[in-house]
């Protein structure tokens, strides 16, 4: 039996299999967007409430006030400044380098099981195209053994092939959209972070100069 054989064989088995790892995929990526979403709904604390004050405190020389201020607040920015601020005795740059750690471990938090989304974005229109082909080749195949019924074997045979390609984009377009949305999320939530950073920074490094 050769190759072109096996892939027969295979292809008799149609395209249903696929649309149901489609579906699979779809229901699994919805499930991550709604929990990112919540996650994300989270993370929006303003901190322009804060980072003003604790300018003010640091500037003042009040670390202990400044470390106050943020205590019970949520989000990766509160989360950041206060890794930053328990260096802060140890000056700017054990404070930067804190700061820096921690934006990290935080950007892998945000980033939590974006990269599934990103993948079935890029890849569910060719699982929907392979089941396609497969059912084509199904509906070739099924005319050959019923010559009788002519194109109108072959295009009903094709029409539910197609399914698949439509299914695969319909998984495809929340997946990628989702992703796009949730990234541009993460970037201006590590900006406000990194923004809370250059403000103790700066509060700090203005104490050192005085």
């Amino acid at each position: 039996m050769n190759i072109i054989d096996s892939f027969l064989r295979f292809s008799l088995l149609g395209a249903e299999w696929v649309m149901w790892v489609l579906i699979a995929l779809s229901l699994i990526s919805i499930t991550i967007m709604i929990e990112r979403t919540i996650y994300f709904f989270g993370q929006r604390p303003d901190i322009s409430k804060f980072s003003g004050e604790m300018m003010r405190l640091l500037s003042k020389g009040d670390i202990k006030g400044a470390k106050s201020k943020i205590e019970g607040v949520k989000g990766v920015s509160a989360e950041v400044a206060r890794v930053a601020m328990a260096e802060a005795h140890r000056g700017p740059d054990a404070v930067d380098e804190a700061a820096a750690g921690a934006l990290i471990q935080e950007r892998l938090r945000l980033e939590r099981n974006l990269a599934f989304l990103g993948t079935v974005g890029n890849n569910a229109p060719f699982i929907g195209l392979f089941g396609t082909v497969i059912g084509i080749i199904l509906a070739f195949h099924d005319l050959s053994l019923n010559t009788q019924g002519g194109a109108s074997t072959v295009m009903a045979g094709i029409s539910e092939a197609l399914v698949a390609t439509a299914i695969g984009l319909f998984v495809a377009i929340p997946a990628v959209a989702a992703f796009n949305i949730f990234q541009r999320r993460i970037k201006a939530i590590l900006g406000d972070a990194d923004a809370v950073v250059h403000v103790i920074l700066s509060g700090l490094k203005g104490q050192v100069s005085e």
